[in-house]
């Protein structure tokens, strides 16, 4: 029998990264068929996998198309669940059977979120705790909490659901592109659950990052001109040049045609979730 589920993998010039995390993947105990999504590497990471790991599908690309390479990815594997990785994240190896269990079992989940553990010491992550005491409960049709927010290469999707919801936006690129996903799934009627005994295990580089903070804060206030009301838009908008002063609008401003092209209202009982967290 065939596995359930697979990975989509995405890198961008981390090819050691890339090969031990494939290495990981592939010693699971059932290993699950994987795709990985090249955001044009110059460093000859797409090469290496085919060399190391010529059981794995690649998908180079010639530009980087920043987290929506993962929809791309989802589209070449034929599993009804995908698993998402980065280049420093992988799975426990009970992970992917209990969420495939868990999928057969809750016709209407479409998102697992799973618990995160960080680094060689395998602290939790932060935003475990942030899930697990969600405000929104527990539905009785879902494994464990509603969320409306996830970490991306810790999350697991149910691959029609994710597809026709539009996968990661390619208008937000890179970084806090989960919160429009979760909304998106919530508003066609899908659950999205954090899921405890679901284990990914993140090992992120230490260090600064530059510019991330600017393109966290942008992608907050793009999803907020995707989807929320008028008057939630000029409120966040207000809130966030008061906070991060007009870089985070400069960075924003050239998405706007983009943004007010997708633009779409939420149900009522999602933008009410969304006002109580």
């Amino acid at each position: 029998m065939s596995a359930p589920t697979g990975v989509v993998l995405i890198t961008r010039d981390r090819r050691e990264r890339t090969l031990d995390t494939l290495d990981r993947l592939a010693a699971l105990p059932d290993p699950p068929p994987i795709v990985v999504v090249d955001n044009a590497s110059s460093d000859g990471t797409a090469d290496a996998v085919a060399a190391r790991h010529p059981q794995v599908r690649l998908l180079p690309l010639d530009r980087n198309h920043g987290a929506a390479a993962r929809t791309l990815g989802a589209k070449l594997l034929p599993t009804p669940y995908v698993a998402f990785s980065d280049d420093d994240s992988w799975w426990a190896p009970d992970a992917l059977p209990r969420a495939a269990e868990r999928f057969d079992r809750y016709p209407r989940l479409g998102l697992i979120a799973a618990r995160t553990l960080v680094g060689p010491d395998e602290e939790p992550d932060p935003l475990n705790d942030v899930l697990a005491t969600s405000p929104l409960g527990t539905a009785a049709d879902l494994p464990g909490p509603s969320v409306l927010g996830f970490l991306a290469c810790a999350s697991i999707v149910r691959r029609d659901a994710f597809l026709a919801a539009g996968g990661f936006s390619p208008v937000l690129h890179f970084g806090a592109e989960e919160t429009l996903l979760a909304i998106d799934l919530s508003a066609a009627g899908w659950g999205v659950a954090y899921c405890a005994d679901v284990v990914a295990h993140h090992h992120p580089d230490v260090g600064p990052r530059p510019g991330r903070r600017i393109r966290m804060e942008r992608n907050a206030l793009l999803t907020t001109w995707l989807r929320r009301p008028w008057p939630v838009v000029f409120a966040e908008t207000t809130a966030a040049v008061e906070s991060s002063g007009w870089r985070v609008l400069a960075a924003a401003l050239p998405k706007l045609p983009a943004a007010l092209r997708e633009r779409r209202r939420l149900p009522g009982r999602v933008e009410n979730d969304l006002t109580l967290l």
